[in-house]
């Protein structure tokens, strides 16, 4: 990690132990975000985008991974109060409604029951409905293990890719029923998350999702344990909490699009960065996910950008660029290889679409020369057939002497 921090990340950082240090870096941003309010950051490309971040942690077990849980709690503090006070109210209006007869007529749900900390144990439907009485603010939830993402389901499938695609682009995610007490609903997903899995079962868990930009869309993290320093704690109070709150006021206040030159500079070097790279190297793999992790890097200095009362900094760029270089290092360290192995079947199966085999073949050639191309497609080594309809058909002329073919 950059020597110096900018004082936000320095100050949530500082009571986890030093080897947790990098991933809580990264991990506190989901819950961050979701204090901006229709707030949209211009990219380099021109369009606009939300501060989504969906934080995964990779690290072996017993390595730290809730590190991350107690700052989070009190960057949340402020809306979990909120939340408490709209959770009671919708509990008085469930008790309202058991207490009517079947023939009474039934109190009408409020629609300003906003609750956006989630917890990990949901249904589609429990998530849809805090998604439309959210109108539009971002929702959140510590998954703690990865896999609780196939709770939800899009499309009717249980397609976790998807579910991150859509959260990534606020695509429109919701559900529809004909049921009277069912949750109709189809709203932008707005959804921060953090979790965490082990080093094997994050790896099987994304194994069909290698190629399709899912991975790209998440900010990878992991904890290497250095079992010489022993894990301690610092003290959470009220003085952490003080120190905290300016900031995540400054991001409650914030709206409309925010605009900074420097970042936006920043942003366009370090794209230009990972293109030199990754044409150096001829890593297609990196290429691929370079793009949009540049964009996770730009997002987090633009949210430190507006906690830091809109104030650029060397301490933000910098934090900036090391967080690109170690979510791509994430990324290629756990999922390279099987991303290259997949692509490489990828290039394969498109190589054995439908050639002219005539064309791979030189002017003059044998029939052993046929049956090595064949092979080489995936075919069976029996050419005699072929070679005699291509004759029929005059593409080829044969020597009767030598054997040998001929193209005509």
């Amino acid at each position: 990690m950059p020597r110096k921090l900018p004082f936000l990340v320095a100050h949530l950082v500082k009571n986890v132990p030093y080897v947790c240090r990098p991933s809580v870096a990264n991990g506190i941003f989901p819950s961050l975000a979701v204090h901006l309010n229709e707030v949209k950051f211009e990219l380099i490309d021109g369009t606009e985008k939300e501060a989504t971040f969906m934080s995964v942690n990779i690290a072996p077990q017993s390595s730290g991974k809730s590190a991350v849980n107690k700052p989070v709690e009190y960057i949340l503090a402020d809306i979990v109060e909120r939340d408490k006070v709209n959770r009671e109210r919708e509990q008085e209006w469930k008790d309202s409604m058991n207490k009517k007869g079947a023939n009474k007529e039934k109190p009408k749900r409020p629609d300003d029951l906003c609750v956006q900390v989630l917890v990990s144990d949901m249904t589609n439907a429990a998530f849809v409905q805090r998604m439309n009485d959210a109108k539009g603010k971002y929702l959140y939830t510590n998954l703690e293990e990865i896999e609780l993402l196939r709770q939800l389901h899009t499309n009717g499938t249980k397609d976790v890719g998807k579910i991150i695609c859509l959260c990534f682009d606020n695509g429109m995610y919701g559900q529809e029923r004909v049921g009277t007490q069912s949750v109709t609903a189809r709203v932008a997903l707005r959804w921060n998350w953090n979790a965490s899995t082990t080093i094997l079962k994050g790896q099987k868990f994304f194994r069909g999702s290698l190629v399709d930009g899912t991975l790209s869309r998440l900010n990878i993290s992991t904890i290497i344990p250095d079992k010489t320093k022993p894990f301690v704690y610092g003290k959470y109070d009220e003085q952490y909490a003080t120190e905290l709150k300016p900031y995540i006021d400054r991001l409650n206040g914030a709206s409309g699009t925010v605009v900074c030159r420097e970042a936006l500079r920043m942003a366009k070097r370090m794209l230009e960065r990972c293109q030199r790279e990754g044409d150096l190297t001829g890593d297609e793999v990196f290429q691929d996910l370079s793009y949009r992790a540049v964009t996770i890097a730009y997002l987090k200095a633009m949210v430190l950008y507006i906690a830091h009362g809109m104030q650029w900094s060397k301490e933000i760029e910098k934090f900036a660029e090391w967080s690109l270089d170690y979510d791509l290092w994430c990324k290629c360290h756990y999922f390279g290889d099987d991303m290259s192995d997949e692509k490489q079947k990828e290039h394969v199966e498109h190589k054995r679409g439908r050639q002219n085999m005539l064309e791979l073949l030189p002017d003059t050639f044998t029939e052993k020369d046929v049956v090595e191309v064949r092979q080489r497609l995936g075919l069976d080594g029996d050419a005699k057939n072929m070679l005699r309809v291509w004759v029929f058909r005059k593409y080829i002329l044969k020597d009767k002497e030598t054997g040998e073919f001929r193209k005509n």
